[in-house]
């Protein structure tokens, strides 16, 4: 059995906790509960879990029994166990009603082929449940997950090493993070280090930082079946939390877009530019955290490469600190949230604090591009012109892009000096292929792109229907028991 029957069939468990009351992003929280019990059983770790709160003791009990031990046993583990159970039990709470849904929840888990689990590995069966949770678009998980692609993308032109110190400080499920941690296995024979250099690897490579707790604990269960148990904090990195992140080699993030809820500044200090827009201070974060020579890709929205006041004092003092010497222009319709433009900024921290960025390379994959969705997949080959384009070492660019015909007016990369940049007054949202798909929208459609985009407008609504009946239901339930 592959991994994706069994994500699929752990996925269908969502049915029968639905049917228990169980809201879309309250499914994957409640599995992991569960998942943790019976991996640890599967993985031979059941000596970090107190005696009488493993998975053993659980499907030992009478099903009528059941549910309140369980819930008995969420509440211990908060507080007994290993660092990591304690962390990922942390304020656990279960929202299953029925003693009838536990029963049938442990019957079916443990019925699932751990073996071809275990042989595919557990690490990507989690990662496949968390990645399907993310595309159902009621379940509201899509703001902690970042396309899989794109991020492999990234990780790939950023090229990890042993020696580096690896941060994302927006971690969501920790998708970088284990992205990384897959290319570094590639690379290298990681059972073949010395129990020093493992050591280090497992405990001094991977930090993070997730400030909502069920992201959190899904991001400890995500990183610990890939190998990893250190690292990954619960705190707000736009608060005095962030400063206890250690300085990195590495950033790879997609951080929050939006302002800070409720308004106001974020309570960290040491920011030079104060503002309530968090991916501007997520970047004034990231940039500060390099340590000299350290890079960083990093997902950010159109608005904070044209934003004035504030917005451009951080680009010309991230332009000044660093060399930022590729954005990727990425295409509409590959996040959760409709019509969000975004882009990879991809920099260097200089060895000075001054003059660092000399040009910026642009590579446009937005224009002239599919519109990304349920119908058209955004995968890995979409970005293999970029990855070429982007080469083994962005510094020396220029000399090896100067043979190619894609670049300048007509080609998607295009080369900008820190002099035009700042006679666009230090903007760098800057286009300049004609997008002739965005000149179609205006015109009449063909019919076959007019029913392409009605049904994925259809999709849409469909979508928003099935919530509001399952809300309503829920609603109508309650009111009938109360």
């Amino acid at each position: 059995m592959s991994t994706h029957d069994i994500v699929q069939k752990l996925w269908n468990l969502c049915n029968v906790l639905k049917d228990d009351g169980v809201t879309y992003h309250q499914y994957v929280t409640e599995l992991t509960y569960l998942l943790f019990l019976k991996m640890a059983e599967e993985t031979g770790t059941e000596d970090q879990i107190p005696e009488g709160h493993r998975w053993t003791d659980l499907e030992a009990l009478a099903a009528p029994e059941r549910l309140e031990a369980y819930k008995k046993t969420l509440i211990h583990l908060g507080s007994h166990g290993s660092r990591l159970v304690k962390e990922i039990f942390a304020n656990a709470a279960s929202f299953i009603k029925k003693p009838a849904t536990l029963s049938t929840l442990v019957s079916e888990i443990d019925k699932l082929d751990w073996y071809s689990a275990r042989q595919e590995g557990l690490g990507d069966l989690y990662e496949g449940l968390l990645e399907k949770n993310a595309s159902e678009k009621k379940s509201g998980a899509g703001q902690y997950f970042t396309t899989r692609p794109l991020i492999e993308s990234m990780v790939a032109v950023m090229k990890p090493t042993l020696d580096d110190v690896i941060q994302d400080p927006a971690a969501g499920t920790c998708g970088f993070l284990i992205s990384a941690n897959h290319y570094l296995r590639e690379h290298h024979d990681i059972d073949s280090l010395t129990e020093k250099q493992q050591r280090k690897y497992r405990n001094e490579t991977f930090f993070g930082m997730e400030h909502v707790q069920d992201a959190h604990r899904l991001a400890l269960m995500n990183m610990m079946l890939h190998g990893i148990e250190q690292g990954i904090s619960y705190g707000d990195t736009l608060s005095e939390d962030g400063t206890t992140l250690p300085q990195a080699t590495l950033i790879l993030t997609n951080p929050p877009f939006g302002t800070k809820k409720g308004g106001g500044l974020p309570t960290r200090t040491d920011f030079t530019y104060p503002t309530s827009n968090k991916q501007f201070c997520f970047l004034q974060h990231i940039y500060r955290s390099l340590a000299p020579g350290g890079r960083a890709a990093v997902v950010l929205p159109d608005n904070v490469l044209f934003e004035g006041n504030v917005g451009k004092e951080i680009r010309r003092d991230l332009m000044d600190k660093c060399n930022l010497h590729t954005i990727l222009r990425l295409p509409t319709g590959i996040f959760y949230a409709h019509g969000v433009k975004t882009n990879v900024l991809f920099f260097t921290r200089g060895r000075t604090e001054k003059g660092n960025t000399k040009e910026v390379w642009i590579y446009d994959l937005r224009a002239n591009m599919p519109a990304f969705g349920k119908r058209t997949a955004l995968t890995r080959e979409h970005f293999s012109d970029f990855e070429k384009a982007y080469g083994k070492d962005p510094q020396a660019k220029a000399a090896a892009l100067k043979k190619r015909k894609d670049t300048g007016e007509t080609g998607r990369f295009r080369r900008f000096t820190r002099e035009d940049i700042a006679k666009r007054d230090d903007s760098l949202d800057i286009s300049w292929l004609k997008d002739e798909t965005a000149d179609s929208s205006e015109s009449l459609p063909e019919p076959a792109a007019l029913a392409t985009t009605a049904m994925e407008e259809l999709d849409g609504i469909m979508d928003d229907l099935r919530g509001i009946l399952t809300e309503l239901g829920e609603e109508i339930e309650e009111e009938a028991m109360a």
